[in-house]
């Protein structure tokens, strides 16, 4: 019997978009049998037992294979960024893939191992096993193209990006970005977390292939420079099998029955609400909540808005995420704002339900830190949005979507990332109810169709998956 060995990196949003392709796979090859590699998380990252449970009981062709805990060297010093915390536990996890990958390879033929970005230092064990290597790539093609060219521009400057303040790098395929815009672990070539990130991009290159969750209508010109060649300076570029948009049809996480706030949308006129949600490391000060406050309480307009907990100080966000208790709501914004705004719009603890809201007729726009999943989503679904980017690449996403793309207006924030009511105000108003806010609603609209169709038979992404089919029969 056949199979494809997934390998996700801990945290549960790897986990969920590697399930998705997996049962992409087995709903156009049934006869798969599909491996996924579980690794212990090194922080509290969500839990991931109840999911595996759901997967396991609905899908009985994906098994999932819980590693040991990795030894991983004792750290003298707090780590500057959360992913050296993954990439050192996913390096010393080597051992422990390698023997899952033989211990698999005893009842089936291993087609190819899937990995994703961060795990990149399993590559070395699937050549020695003699198993083709692919990665998939959950961020865009735009995304993708700045990874496979970073090793060149690494090698075309001498200081960090961080004190390149005002040169705009040309990556291929994108729009000029600023160095800012770069993902924050590119910015310090002298910090443990860049060399993780410039050996990761190497070693994407030497892949046996690339799939990546985007649709060619949606990134043509990135996806052209990576195909073209223009990324990769100093080698092949590996095969790009583009087969999204892959996202969950519908959310979990919210417990039995209709959420409130779906009740609460069925109320409301068709396209008036905004609806603003920022992912599950999306932590505001109690600052920043009042000014998101002031100014949506200032615009006018309807909306649906999901507050968590403020951070507890901690600048590490893996410490941050562990702080999971809903957040009161009274004591953390404006005296009043909650009765004065309770007639247009409604604020959810913790969690919504974000596909099922973005789906639903009352929704019309939609302001996102830029989490690629969430992008998606929000295309699916057609609604224009708001990009306030947070972290990971997601400022580089805000390039792309606003300048490239043109799905979103951009919210701008001071040097120190803060943003103010009257920038919030503003864009809310342009995004529900401006000539600009009409011409990006047109243009995701558009988008939705082109996603359709992408995923129909003869579409983009079926033809990709096809040839993704091919190549592993070719081992």
């Amino acid at each position: 019997m056949e199979a494809i060995v997934f390998y996700p990196s801990p945290p549960i949003g790897h986990l969920i978009s590697m399930v998705e392709l997996g049962k992409l796979i087995l709903t156009h090859q049934p006869s798969l049998s599909i491996h996924i590699l579980i690794t212990p998380p090194p922080y509290n990252a969500g839990d991931t037992a109840p999911y595996i449970t759901q997967v396991s009981a609905a899908l009985p062709s994906i098994t999932f294979h819980h590693l040991h805990t990795a030894a991983r060297p004792p750290s003298t010093t707090p780590p500057t960024h959360h992913e050296i915390l993954t990439f050192e536990l996913l390096r010393s996890n080597n051992p422990n893939v390698h023997h899952a990958l033989l211990s698999i390879s005893k009842n089936y033929t291993v087609l190819g191992l899937v990995m994703d970005f961060f795990c990149f230092h399993a590559l070395s064990v699937a050549t020695d096993l003699n198993i083709p290597a692919y990665f998939f790539f959950t961020s865009g093609a735009g995304c993708l193209a700045l990874f496979l060219y970073f090793p060149t521009l690494h090698e075309n400057t001498t200081t960090s990006f961080k004190d390149i303040k005002t040169t705009l790098f040309d990556v291929p395929g994108t729009p000029p970005v600023l160095p800012t815009d770069l993902p924050k672990p590119l910015l310090d070539r002298d910090d443990k977390v860049y060399e993780y990130f410039l050996e990761g991009s190497n070693q994407l290159q030497k892949s046996a292939g690339i799939i990546v969750n985007t649709f060619d209508c949606l990134e043509p010109r990135s996806l052209k420079a990576i195909t073209d060649g223009l990324c990769v300076l100093n080698g092949p570029t590996p095969p790009i099998y583009c087969v999204g948009p892959l996202i969950v049809a519908k959310d979990g996480g919210g417990g039995g029955g209709v959420p409130e706030c779906l009740t609460w949308l069925d109320s409301q006129p068709s396209r008036s609400v905004v609806f603003l949600c920022f992912g599950s490391l999306g932590l505001f000060s109690v600052d920043q909540l009042e000014e998101i406050a002031t100014g949506l309480e200032r615009s006018g307009q309807r909306f649906l808005w999901v507050v968590r907990n403020p951070p507890s100080g901690s600048e590490n966000r893996s410490v941050a995420i562990s702080e999971r208790s809903d957040p009161d709501l009274d004591s953390i914004l404006p005296k009043g704002f909650l009765d004065r705004t309770k007639e247009r719009g409604l604020v959810v603890k913790t969690w919504a339900p974000q596909v099922e809201v973005l789906n639903h007729d009352s929704v019309g726009g939609f302001v996102t830190h830029c989490g690629w999943n969430s992008v998606l989503e929000a295309v699916c679904a057609g609604v224009p949005m708001v990009a306030w980017p947070l972290y990971a690449e997601q400022r580089f996403n805000r390039v792309m979507m606003v300048e490239e793309i043109k799905i979103a207006l951009p919210m701008v924030e001071s040097e120190n990332g803060f943003v103010s009511s009257t920038e919030v105000e503003k864009r809310v108003r342009e995004l529900m109810d401006s000539e600009e806010g009409d011409s990006i609603r047109k243009i995701i609209v558009a988008m939705k169709n082109e996603a359709k169709a992408a995923l129909r038979e003869g579409g983009s992404s079926r033809v990709a998956l096809t040839e993704l089919f091919v190549s592993w029969n070719r081992t």
